[in-house]
């Protein structure tokens, strides 16, 4: 039987006030100096402004987050453990150590450090050394543990990113979107959020070296928690992070900036326009009808779609424009139909872009009907593919 991907329901939301959440748009009267941005408010995982974010670019320290992840899910499945002592290898001390003149955590070649200290000097001092150690202790070596760092890329659904080394040390290789690197970030914080407290630790010490963290955001209080900061010449600077403030939860990630200083003071007019311009509003509640779904061979020839949770985005507070809601669904549904089955999407967007997802399931049953009414839907979908 012929199945076509068929929009079941396009509205305008005319509710005063909704409207469409202009992200990176000139007219919403805010821009920002970064080549690739994507910014969205976590919690419901609206978007507030994107430029190029699917756009490939070099990774640079920006890896060293999914770096943590593999790290966090080897920890996680019983893999290594907190206490595990991996050896700091030549190769470890040459590339990422004190010889190498890069962000390092001054490992002793030749010591034996613990996971745990490794992971906080990738958080706190994004070290170089950090991340190859627990590499070849977790995979034998560093292009073992990179191409588990892309694999598991792709499991979380990022399907750009590229991981060639385990530190984002420059290799053509080495690439990551801005759009993906959010997602990376949301899902450390969704899947791990007991770790989330190396990202914030005001300095550590190793070899009896104290070094602050190195994001520059934090010390801004502007309630920046996390994550880590990047540079490559190709890409210029980069920037992934976290905020939690004003009952708002923002994950930005920038690239393409020209300095630091432009890095720092870009990041803190970014996050403070989008905690004062945008404010939360409920589209529908959890369990209201969003629309029907048309029913193949059914006693009934429709049954009510919902959402699993409340629909709820942000906007902006001045916003005049319209929403546009559209469910998408594989029409038509055949009978029989049981409460709870997923079988679509609520797509939420303004003129520029898609804002945000929920998933839509079923609200009824719905039996197989009589063989007279089986067979007038057969006709309807046979008209339908036809045209």
């Amino acid at each position: 039987m012929h199945h076509r991907l068929f929009i079941l329901l396009a509205f305008l939301v005319l509710l005063p006030g909704f409207a469409s959440a202009q992200s990176a748009a000139p007219q919403a009267g805010f821009d920002v100096k970064a080549k690739q941005v994507y910014l969205i408010e976590a919690e419901t995982g609206t978007v507030l402004f994107a430029r190029a974010e699917d756009e490939a670019v070099p990774a640079a320290s920006l890896a060293k987050l999914m770096t943590v992840a593999t790290v966090f899910k080897a920890l996680a499945a019983g893999e290594t453990t907190l206490e595990t002592q991996y050896p700091v290898s030549e190769y470890a001390w040459r590339t990422g150590g004190a010889p190498s003149r890069t962000s390092t955590m001054f490992a002793a070649l030749k010591s034996n450090i613990r996971v745990e200290d490794l992971i906080r000097g990738i958080a706190v001092q994004f070290a170089n050394d950090a991340c190859i150690i627990l590499a070849e202790g977790l995979a034998g070596s560093e292009s073992a543990f990179a191409e588990r760092m892309t694999k598991e890329a792709r499991a979380l659904g990022l399907e750009r990113s590229v991981f060639a080394n385990a530190t984002g040390l420059p290799n053509p290789d080495n690439k990551v979107t801005m759009r993906e690197m959010v997602v990376l970030a949301r899902h450390l914080q969704t899947t791990y959020p007991e770790r989330m407290g190396y990202f914030v630790e005001p300095e550590f010490a190793w070899n009896k070296i104290a070094q602050r963290n190195r994001n520059p955001l934090l010390a801004l209080n502007i309630g920046v928690t996390g994550f880590v900061t990047g540079f490559s010449e190709e890409g210029g600077y980069s920037i992934v992070a976290s905020v939690n403030r004003d009952g708002k939860h923002l994950l930005l990630a920038m690239s393409g900036l020209e300095n630091d200083k432009v890095r720092i003071e870009e990041s803190r007019r970014i996050i403070e326009w989008a905690l004062s311009s945008f404010e939360r509003r409920t589209l529908f509640r959890e369990g209201e009808t969003i629309a029907d779904a048309s029913v193949y061979g059914g006693a009934s020839g429709k049954v009510p779609l919902v959402a699993g949770e409340q629909v709820d985005v942000f906007l902006p507070k001045d916003n005049s424009q319209r929403l546009v809601a559209r469910v998408v669904y594989t029409w038509p549904l055949r009978a029989p139909v049981q409460p709870g089955q997923a079988v679509g999407t609520l797509r939420i967007s303004n003129e520029k872009q898609l804002l945000r997802e929920v998933p839509v399931k079923t609200a009824g049953t719905v039996e197989v009907g009589t063989l007279r009414a089986r067979a007038l839907d057969a006709l309807v979908e046979l008209f339908f593919f036809w045209i």
